[in-house]
């Protein structure tokens, strides 16, 4: 088998399932409970907080866990908006978002609030002019995804948010960094929220992150039995110290992890850009785990299924829209076609050499197959 969807997920690696493992099987107490069972599970807890926390350079208060980054963008963006709506009803987006982002954003619009979308460069970077254009004075959230899942394209984070504070300081910068944790450096101190799921670091599935700078104020959208609460519930311990793990092994040598998949993912690149109808999608600011392309005569779940036959796994957009039109790449091509034809190929440092030459003899038989039926 070879898997190429690491960006819809990853498998869990050993490591962090024995972690989870011994954690279901030893720490059984609720963390809540006031027995020496439920201490010893907080103490796991609070122990994997603090290994996360200083693996991510802020505080165990600014550590919210959720399901996963869906979550986590619900409560960061609702969040937000409800707490400061006395201050303003003005949303920006960049329209190069996970789905999850404009789904609520179409919620918060039944409730009242404006939602406003930034241009881009022709290469997939937020236009820094337009954004500065755009903030206002009633403007209380900006969300832009460090990386994005269909174009793997990486924004200047720091640079956005010095815009976003010099034009408003009040406003409340929030990052989807789903795609960007164990892939590039993250620096939390750029943003005010961040948005993580595990499952995407060779963790479980099940478990996310949200970093909420200790001082930012959100609205609670889930209750329980405590008001102050903004995650009420029984902790899944078990859950979190698996995710410390996987951060852990994420974050280790990135650079390496890197330069190894870049030269993989220039390998497919050079190959399959000498085959007529093939259009890459990735820009030069794309990430090399992710690369985008269209196949501009197949329907790409014919062509992922023919690949199956060969055992090899890709996606086409992003896991959470497949098979729908590439939202990303129809907004930096306005290309009907080319996002319709899309294909995604998510590479790991789990990828081998030989992986990729398999890969790329499937793929030329298979798509010299369809593009002669298509032709007929």
């Amino acid at each position: 088998m070879i898997y190429l969807d690491y960006s819809a997920t990853t498998p869990i690696s050993f490591d962090v399932l024995d972690s989870y493992d011994k954690a279901s099987k030893e720490f059984i107490g609720n963390p809540n409970s006031l027995h020496s069972l439920g201490v010893k599970s907080k103490e796991l807890m609070n122990s994997a907080t603090k290994q996360i926390s200083e693996l991510l350079g802020v505080q165990e208060s600014e550590i919210l866990y959720t399901s996963g980054a869906t979550e986590s963008n619900n409560m960061a963006l609702i969040g937000t908006c409800f707490a400061n709506q006395k201050k303003g009803n003005h949303i920006l987006v960049s329209k190069l978002e996970h789905p999850s982002i404009y789904g609520i954003c179409a919620y918060l619009e039944k409730l009242g609030f404006e939602v406003e979308y930034v241009n881009h460069t022709e290469d997939g970077l937020v236009d820094f002019e337009d954004l500065k254009n755009k903030m206002r004075p009633t403007t209380v959230l900006v969300s832009i995804c460090s990386v994005n899942s269909e174009l793997g394209v990486r924004q200047p984070i720091k640079t956005i948010r010095q815009i976003i504070k010099k034009e408003n300081p009040n406003v409340i910068f929030h990052s989807d960094m789903t795609q960007a944790l164990g892939k590039i450096p993250v620096n939390l101190k750029d943003v005010d929220l961040a948005s993580f799921s595990i499952h995407k670091i060779y963790g479980p599935k099940g478990i996310g992150l949200l970093y909420k700078n200790r001082e930012v104020r959100l609205a609670p959208i889930l209750f329980g039995s405590n008001k102050e609460d903004l995650k009420p519930g029984t902790p899944a311990v078990p859950l979190i110290a698996a995710a410390a793990k996987a951060i852990r092994l994420s974050l280790q040598d990135l650079d390496r992890k890197e330069t190894f998949i870049r030269k993989l993912n220039e390998k497919i690149v050079e190959e399959v850009s000498i085959l007529n109808d093939v259009v890459v999608n990735s820009t030069k600011y794309s990430i090399p785990h992710i690369l985008n392309m269209s196949l501009l005569n197949i329907r790409p779940e014919t062509f992922i299924h023919a690949l199956e036959e060969y055992e090899i796994y890709i996606g086409t957009n992003t896991a959470c829209a497949s098979g729908e039109l590439s939202a990303s790449v129809m907004a930096l091509y306005e290309d009907k076609k080319r996002a319709s034809t899309t294909i995604r190929i998510s590479l790991s440092y789990l990828t081998t050499s030989e992986e990729i030459t398999r890969f790329l003899n499937c793929f030329q038989i298979v798509y010299k197959k369809l593009n002669s039926l298509m032709d007929d």
